[in-house]
């Protein structure tokens, strides 16, 4: 068994990154501030700086959309998702902020009152330089706010979501010339300008090769095909593709792909599921539950089906790993990673075990496979399943140090929906595991 290093999360040192460009942003602002010396330049100059970190934070949500392998791979994709949408969210209330306050402050500026706002808005988009440009991407960015909020994220399907979610590229091209043309700053300084260009055009060059050219790199390299669909389960399928050289596609036990079938109702799809085996030379596996359209048209694929391909993503690999013994758990269809993890982790015998949580014994897909590879590697194999009347299994700190009286020298891995991680979360710790050594990865991505 090799050397245990684990590989560190950039996390910290790329907040800290973050927090230090708003800094910048921030003093760039009070270098070209005047003194403030009544109602409107105070709110005036509030639109100023709300606007400038807006446009500085617009540039992280393309930045974070962008599939750096960083970003992907190391910090987690589910993470990044979660930076993703709350930077979202302050962009957008920044953008209304600078939005209202700049229009009030002309209007006060043209001796109108609060309530000419309006009149105001309509005034700057005819006369001010890409300001009509600006509004369009102000739309759109709310728009995208609005079909991300909870309530109505739950009742869109996840296309309509995804691509809606890709005009934010055209948003932040369409407000990003009114910044250099109407912005003080970049009037009064050339280096500020340059440092703009700079920063937008390096995000813009990590999209366009991480977003087109790497994936068309990759595909024109594999050719994937769908060798075979077989089902596991009632309502669980497993898709094997076969291609070229898949052994040196750069994926891990634990990552996933999105994955778009070229087939008929399914070419402009493109979903993440994770590998349910490590890769093979010449072929790859996702094993995956019908719960949507698209994850139900998978057992419908004829062999031979084009798939476009796009990863590998996701950081819950054995590059996590810090112990020497290692736990698994897994709920419902979270069993995809935990499996070829299961395959693959390096360890001795008693060094592993999964635990796998399903509704009932029906539902415990790939246990054949889960088995012979316990009895092969010396491993431990449990499951928790409902009882015959309903009644859910107990997963608690107690029932864990019980089962696994050295939990809390364990490494921990776990996949599975929201709510169940959490409750397995909160036992871990409570079992003594310590937070740096549970490593999980969301569904909600």
């Amino acid at each position: 068994m090799r050397a245990i290093r684990p590989r560190r999360s950039p996390a910290v040192p790329l907040v800290v990154a973050v927090w230090a460009g708003a800094a910048g942003v921030i003093w760039l602002w009070w270098m070209n501030t005047p003194s403030i010396a009544d109602n409107t330049s105070r709110i005036l100059n509030a639109g100023r700086i709300t606007g400038l970190l807006a446009g500085y934070l617009m540039a992280l949500v393309v930045l974070q959309m962008a599939r750096v392998p960083a970003l992907e791979r190391r910090v987690g994709s589910d993470r990044v998702a979660r930076w993703h949408a709350m930077t979202g969210r302050y962009t957008i209330c920044l953008v209304l902020a600078h939005l209202f306050l700049t229009m009030w402050g002309y209007a006060l500026q043209a001796g109108k009152s609060l309530g000419g706002i309006v009149q105001q808005t309509i005034d700057s988009i005819n006369q001010l330089p890409d300001v009509g440009l600006a509004a369009i991407g102000t739309g759109l960015l709310v728009l995208i706010g609005l079909i991300s909020i909870g309530p109505i994220r739950r009742r869109i399907s996840y296309d309509l979501w995804y691509h809606v979610h890709l005009l934010t590229y055209a948003a932040t091209y369409l407000s990003f010339w009114h910044q250099l043309s109407t912005g003080n700053e970049f009037a009064a300084q050339p280096e500020a300008k340059t440092a703009w260009y700079a920063l937008y055009g390096s995000v813009t060059a990590l999209v366009v090769w991480y977003r087109i050219i790497t994936p068309v790199r990759l595909n024109m390299r594999h050719r994937l095909r769908v060798e075979a669909v077989i089902e596991e389960t009632p309502g669980i399928v497993s898709v094997l593709m076969s291609g070229r050289k898949l052994h040196r596609i750069g994926a891990e036990a634990g990552q996933f792909f999105r994955w778009r079938f070229l087939a008929p109702g399914m070419r402009f799809s493109s979903h993440p599921y994770s590998l349910s085996a490590a890769p093979r030379p010449n072929m790859l596996r996702i094993t995956v539950k019908a719960i949507g359209d698209h994850s139900s048209a998978l057992r419908d694929l004829e062999p031979g089906t084009r798939v476009w391909a796009e990863g590998p993503y996701g950081a819950l690999t054995a590059d996590r790993r810090s112990r020497g013994k290692v736990l698994l758990v897994a709920g419902g269809v979270g069993i995809t990673p935990m499996r070829a993890l299961f395959e693959t982790l390096p360890g001795a015998a008693g060094d592993l075990t999964l635990l796998y949580r399903a509704n009932s014994t029906q539902d415990l897909a790939l246990w054949d496979e889960l088995a012979q590879i316990a009895e092969e590697r010396g491993a431990r194999l449990m499951y928790a399943v409902n009882s015959p009347d309903g009644e859910r299994p107990d997963i608690s700190a107690d029932t864990l140090r019980r089962k696994l009286p050295d939990i809390d020298r364990h490494d921990v891995f776990m996949c599975g929906p929201p709510g169940f991680a959490q409750q397995v979360y909160e036992a871990l710790r409570g079992a003594g595991v310590p937070a740096r050594r549970i490593h999980h990865e969301s569904f909600e991505m």
